[in-house]
């Protein structure tokens, strides 16, 4: 479920574009290009660089990179490569500022979840597993590029930055090709390069509660914009709504807020900071965000509230 969409897109021929369902939600693309055929061929090697990342990247794929760092990271080191090395680099960076809201460790606790079968893990499972999530677990080194867990069970998942690296490398080929003017979405990720060919992007953040309802539009230009909801994965049990964004010191579902939106220029960091502002909440959520002046937040909160950063207006 994307968390956001963007309004009004405009039907002329030469926008090119594509959406094809890759890393667990729907990627798309659209570009202006003068030539249609060699749009296509563009949009055709943006997915085929998001497919190579989701294919360094997935902890559904056996044998992918992380997957092979989950089985033996606890025994041995293991080679990371240089790419994979230096988003768990940033990952760790954004788990310092944000002590240790953004955390890629959850998923010692997140692998126990199968939304699609309603399935979670009992009381005890989460006491035992929660005692593995810890950012400082993971032991980086830079010298020899390796990756080790100082604990058995920690697990790694980078479900909360990958999406925006993937959306950055993206538009990174648009830029390569020439391209002025296009998005790359990845479910709740967005890229936005340059503006609607002299008007801004209009970007719609969905209501949380009603998937057919924006609940603010926000025109933006060469932007990033991330948002993490808790409806976007997700399954309700009595008078409990149990979704995949985990809060890291207590292992259960993060509560309080809806939907946490940033703006920036990285979208590997919006990536992360929504994930981080939706755990702290709205007034640690906003204080983080007040301490990075590139960066701005829209959160909703649990009783459907809308909060803006310093930076931002909110609409009269």
């Amino acid at each position: 479920m994307v968390a956001f969409f963007v309004i009004s897109m405009p039907a002329r021929a030469e926008w090119v574009g594509d959406a094809r369902p890759l890393m667990g939600t729907e990627v798309s693309v659209l570009l202006w290009h003068e030539d249609e055929t060699v749009g296509k061929e563009i949009v055709d090697e943006v997915f085929a660089e998001a497919s190579r990342i989701d294919r360094l990247m997935s902890t559904y794929k056996e044998d992918s990179r992380i997957s092979e760092i989950n089985r033996q990271a606890a025994t041995e080191p293991v080679v990371a490569g240089d790419e994979l090395f230096r988003l768990l680099q940033r990952s760790h960076d954004i788990s310092v500022l944000t002590r240790g809201a953004f955390d890629i460790t959850y998923d010692s606790v997140g692998q126990h979840y199968d939304f699609r079968n309603r399935q979670r893990p009992d009381d005890a499972t989460v006491a035992a597993e929660r005692e593995l999530i810890d950012f400082r677990f993971v032991e980086l080194d830079q010298a020899s590029g390796t990756v080790a867990f100082r604990e058995q069970g920690v697990r790694i998942n980078l479900g909360g930055i990958a999406k925006g690296y993937v959306v950055e490398r993206g538009v990174n080929v648009l830029r390569k090709h020439g391209v002025q003017n296009g998005i790359v979405t990845a479910g709740g990720d967005s890229r936005l390069l340059g503006d609607r060919r002299g008007q801004p992007w209009m970007v719609g953040i969905r209501d949380p509660r009603n998937e057919a309802e924006v609940a603010i539009s926000v025109p933006l230009e060469d932007e990033a914009i991330s948002t993490s909801g808790d409806y976007e994965r997700y399954f309700v049990e009595g008078d409990t709504r149990y979704h995949h964004i985990i809060q890291p010191s207590t292992g259960e579902p993060a509560g309080g807020v809806h939907s946490a939106t940033v703006f920036g220029p990285d979208a590997v960091i919006t990536d992360a900071l929504s994930t981080s502002v939706f755990v702290l909440g709205v007034d640690q959520g906003l204080r983080l965000i007040a301490t990075l002046p590139d960066y701005e937040s829209i959160v909703i909160d649990a009783q459907g509230r809308i909060f803006y950063s310093d930076g931002l207006q909110s609409p009269e």
